[in-house]
Order: C-alpha cells, then structure tokens, then sequence
C-alpha cells in the first residue's frame, strides 16, 4: 500500500475510485489517484495477458478479479460502483452498456458518480468503435506528423496513451469533481487520445496563423531541424540536447561550440536557408568531446542544453537526485515520484510500493457485502484475491 494512503494522506483522501480499465493508460491515471491519496480498487479480468502493463501502474492500490462476464460478477460490480466517488473504464463504447454497466445505470443509482471513459477515439465519431494504438491516435491528431525528423515518428506510448490520455481524464475528473461540490451531481467524462493530442497541438496553430510556421514539419523551429534545437551525438556516442531558441541562448551555444564566425544575431539565426549548413558544423563540433565534457560546459552558462540520460542514469543525476524525481531500491528497481509536487503534502514522494495484498472478502466486507454474499461469490470464483 502507497506510503499516502496508508496514513490517509493527499489532497484525494477519503475519495473511493473503482477502476474497470484493464488495459491502456487509463491505470496509469487511477495510479495517479492512488499516489493523491485516493483509495483505489482495481478488478482484474480472468483471462489476463501474458503482459499486462496494468500490474506495473498498480502502485497503491487495492485488487479483486471479478467474472465480468457473469451476472452475478456484474452485479458485484454495480454494488460497488453505489459505494465510489469516480469509476473508471477503458473499453471500447457499448462494452460496458452490454454488461449493464454503463453510465446512465450507474449514476441513476449513484447521482454523484463521476463515471470516467478513457479510449483512444472517444465515445462517438465513426472511428470511435475502431482497433487502435497509440500511434494511430496520434496519427489522426496530427501529431505524429510533427514528430520526428526524417519521417513521422511514433514516439513512446507516454506521448499519446499518458500525456494525452491519462492526464487528459484526470483533468475531466478534477474538474468533474469541482463541479460536484457544488451541484451534488456526477457525470460522464469523456477522455479520447485523439482528442488531447489535438488540444495539445492546437498550440501550434498561432504561429500558422501568424505566418512562423508554414505547417511543414521541416520548418517547424521545434521539430529537430534547427541546428539550435536539435539533439546530436558526441565522441561517446552518446546525445546531448540543445534548445537554444531565443538570440541570447543561441549566442551563448555557438561560444560554447567554438563556432565564433556563425553569425549570432537573431536575424541570421532564423534564415532557414542557412539551417542545413550550420546544423552540419554544430555536429561536428559535438562529435569532438564525449557526452560528460559537454555537459559542465554547457551547466556554467545559460544555454538550454543538457545530456540525454539514459533510463540507468537517472536516478544518479544531480538534478534528478536532488528532488527525488527518480529514485531506485537496492535491487535496482526504478519509481517516479508523484507530480506535481504540492506544497501541503510534500510526503507524496514516495518510495517503491506495489499494490495491496489484501484479501477479496475484506475489501468486499468494505463495501457493504455480508458474509453469506461474500462466501458465495468466492465459492463460485466470481470474485477471487489477488
């Protein structure tokens, strides 16, 4: 059990969440409740993956299996959803309505339910009952087409599923909840994708609109073509990153790179005709130093520009170290902190706890089910520990 709710700490404390996600980044979010002090029951399906990323986004919470597929397993789930502040799931839309676990049942006996739906294309729309991934979510945002280099590139699943997903619906929650303390009234939250990545990347229409950018990846001054926004390989082999957008950054770069002819105005620095040239010369001039002689150069003056870690290097790093941001146990096994970081409860920085153990007839006994109810269920492997 998380460190937070172990001792009823965080700004979520005494909320009760039911998680029905499965898969995708929807426990990724539930987790992140866990870690604000939510209390979370996560339930399990019989017939698991062989890999099944939800165990590793199980940090504080509870878990049952439950036979959804049963109708006394979706009797046991509409009984416990009456006892929850937030439900989430992540199936495809109508899954959840043939179960008879949809919202409009489930708030109708539960008004304050903030009943969460986590996808990759949304609810409606006619790709909304489509297979995908996060890399087709972020190929109809638009996103993917501005990502990368030489193509588009599908970068980590932390990009759509989490950046886009998981934050995505714990914001609809939040603000779902706002809204609950005032009206007594729940509602249905629906998280896609497909539709952060698009918010997200309505960022960058203004500088279409105001003629910065001609929407042509190449041209984009964050999208790895500028020779001062780029990542480059050094002597070791290994990367270093540079974001040096504003003049003063891009003066200070070049004085670092030892290119003292490069003409350092801020006139000069946005002629893209230039870009291809200059970018070859910045390469160079990295490939001459390995990896850790860049990195002080670079921390002595301000210059936007900083070493690529590897996963095995961030718990040691300074930076990292210093906030707890990374941090590993003695059998080298890596967690991230909660973030962000509040003020009032700086003890969410926790460290490495798996989810519960406890036993499926306390956490049922929890919910209002009576002995008789619970023997039978367990009896009949409709609810099983985990």
């Amino acid at each position: 059990m998380a460190e937070a709710r172990q001792a009823g700490r965080g700004p979520l404390s005494g909320l009760r969440v039911l998680d029905l996600s499965g898969l995708g980044p929807a426990p990724f979010a539930t987790m992140m409740l866990a870690d604000f002090g939510a209390s979370v029951l996560s339930v399990r399906r019989p017939d698991p993956m062989p890999f099944d990323p939800a165990v590793a986004m199980s940090r504080g919470k509870d878990a049952i299996g439950l036979d959804l597929r049963s109708p006394d397993g979706q009797e046991t789930a509409r009984r416990l959803a009456r006892s929850v502040d937030i439900l989430v799931e992540g199936f495809r839309p109508g899954v959840m309505e043939r179960l008879g676990l949809g919202p409009d049942a489930l708030i109708a006996a539960n008004p304050g339910l903030i009943y969460a739906r986590l996808t990759g294309w949304g609810q409606t729309g006619p790709y909304a009952t489509r297979a995908g991934h996060d890399i087709n979510y972020l190929a109809i945002s638009g996103a993917l087409n501005v990502t990368g280099e030489d193509k588009p590139t599908a970068p980590p699943g932390l990009l759509g599923d989490l950046a886009n997903g998981s934050y995505t619906m714990m914001i609809g929650v939040l603000m779902a909840l706002v809204e609950r303390a005032r009206t007594g009234k729940g509602q249905v939250v629906d998280a896609a994708i497909v539709d952060g990545a698009s918010y997200m990347l309505g960022a960058m229409f203004g500088e279409l609109e105001l003629g910065l950018w001609d929407g042509d990846p190449a041209h984009s001054l964050l999208g790895g073509k500028a020779p001062f926004y780029s990542v480059y390989r050094c002597a070791d082999d290994k990367w270093f990153s540079v974001g040096a957008i504003e003049q003063k950054f891009y003066a200070a770069m070049l004085a670092i790179l030892g290119l003292d002819d490069v003409d350092a105005s801020a006139r000069a620095q946005m002629d893209r005709a230039q870009w291809p040239a200059l970018r070859e010369r910045v390469a160079a001039a990295f490939r001459a130093k390995p990896q850790h002689e860049w990195t002080p150069l670079f921390a002595a003056i301000d210059s936007c520009g900083a070493p690529v870690l590897t996963v095995d290097e961030l718990a040691t790093d300074p930076h990292n170290a210093a906030r707890a941001t990374v941090t590993v146990d003695d059998k080298g096994v890596l967690t991230a902190a909660p973030a962000p970081r509040l003020s009032g409860h700086p003890d969410l920085i926790t460290a490495i706890n798996p989810r519960t153990t406890r036993p499926a007839a306390e956490i049922l006994a929890e919910a209002g089910f009576d002995t008789v109810e619970i023997d039978g269920l367990v009896a009949d492997k409709v609810v099983w520990s985990l």
